[in-house]
């Protein structure tokens, strides 16, 4: 493990916290063009493996099958933060699928989004499912199970069908044999896998760019899910999140996961970026993103603007006044 310093935090012009990680950036042959820290670091995907667990639904059409729209599919690789219009394409889904709340594996929660959270407490609601950021990819592979014939109630374990086929899949995409990928259990009770980072970027290069995949069936899944990712990009986290952010921009298939890990594939320049944060920080993302895509020479500054508007690099106190500033420190090295 080598991490490097991505961002340094300063308050009244003292050093006050420093993320450490590590960034890397391929081509599309997978060949590591730039990194900082170690580029083979091994990093679980989290929730960005989420667009890569889509695509044996998206492969069968599950969209189709049970007639749902774009934004509904779109739940299917989202980490939705529980807004009411996510709430309602979910409850739809479940109509329209046959799927069962409670048959959601995810545990029942509150939603991640502070004003819908509040909302539903104001409205003395109790915890459901479906508020679970993850619901909406539960509903869709239990929505895959129940076409497949497969069992409904254990496509959570990792010996399910349903599993394999992910793990098929990604091993496929990453271009890392099945038995060399670790696996967890992710927040929300499914496998989750972990990529060396420069393989992360890899994969989310192939999203973007799904040319790159030999598999006719495979490459047009891909291409399925990240264009619903593109059109609906409030479904994918909801209205103030770097995720939907990001893809406002069609030139970009990105996706974040828990524990600061992040991948991004920009389809015009055919390269993929990934980063760790080592501290699991998702509040400097903006910064570390921003900055990488300034360093290649981005040429959409209005998404670079977007990150910088969404998460500002000058630091406020909890009256608005400004009292430092985060600066992006790493140095991309080009590869040797």
């Amino acid at each position: 493990m080598r991490f490097t310093p991505l961002v340094e935090e300063y308050r009244g012009g003292v050093l006050e916290n420093v993320h450490y990680g590590a960034v890397s950036i391929v081509d599309e042959k997978g060949r590591i063009l730039y990194s900082a820290g170690d580029p083979e670091h091994m990093t679980f995907l989290r929730s960005a493996a989420k667009p890569f667990q889509a695509i044996p639904a998206m492969k069968r059409r599950i969209d189709e099958v049970y007639g749902l729209t774009g934004q509904e599919a779109a739940l299917f690789a989202a980490s939705h933060r529980g807004e009411s219009f996510h709430i309602e394409a979910l409850e739809s889904m479940l109509r329209k699928t046959g799927v069962k709340e409670e048959g959601l594996h995810c545990c029942e929660t509150y939603p991640l989004n502070e004003d819908a959270k509040a909302q539903r407490h104001q409205a003395r609601e109790a915890k459901r499912r479906i508020f679970h950021n993850c619901s909406g990819k539960h509903t869709g592979l239990i929505a895959l199970s129940k076409h497949m014939g497969w069992d409904e109630h254990t496509y959570y374990k990792p010996e399910h069908p349903v599993q394999k086929e992910i793990l098929n899949t990604l091993s496929y995409i990453a271009e890392v044999p099945e038995g060399s990928i670790p696996q967890g259990i992710d927040g929300c009770g499914l496998p989750i896998f972990a990529l060396p980072l420069h393989k992360i970027a890899y994969s989310f290069l192939k999203l973007a760019c799904p040319d790159l995949i030999e598999d006719p069936q495979t490459r047009e899944a891909a291409a399925r899910i990240a264009r619903l990712m593109n059109e609906y990009p409030d479904m994918i986290a909801d209205t103030r999140f770097v995720c939907s952010e990001l893809l406002k921009d069609p030139n970009l298939a990105a996706k974040g996961g828990a524990k600061g890990v992040y991948g991004i594939g920009l389809r015009q320049e055919r390269l993929g970026i990934s980063l760790k944060v080592s501290d699991g920080s998702e509040q400097v993302w903006p910064c570390i993103i921003a900055s990488i895509l300034e360093r290649i020479g981005y040429g959409n500054q209005e998404t670079i603007e977007r990150l910088y508007r969404l998460v500002p690099n000058t630091i406020v106190n909890d009256g608005g006044t400004e009292v430092g500033e985060r600066r992006a420190v790493f140095e991309l090295t080009p590869s040797s």
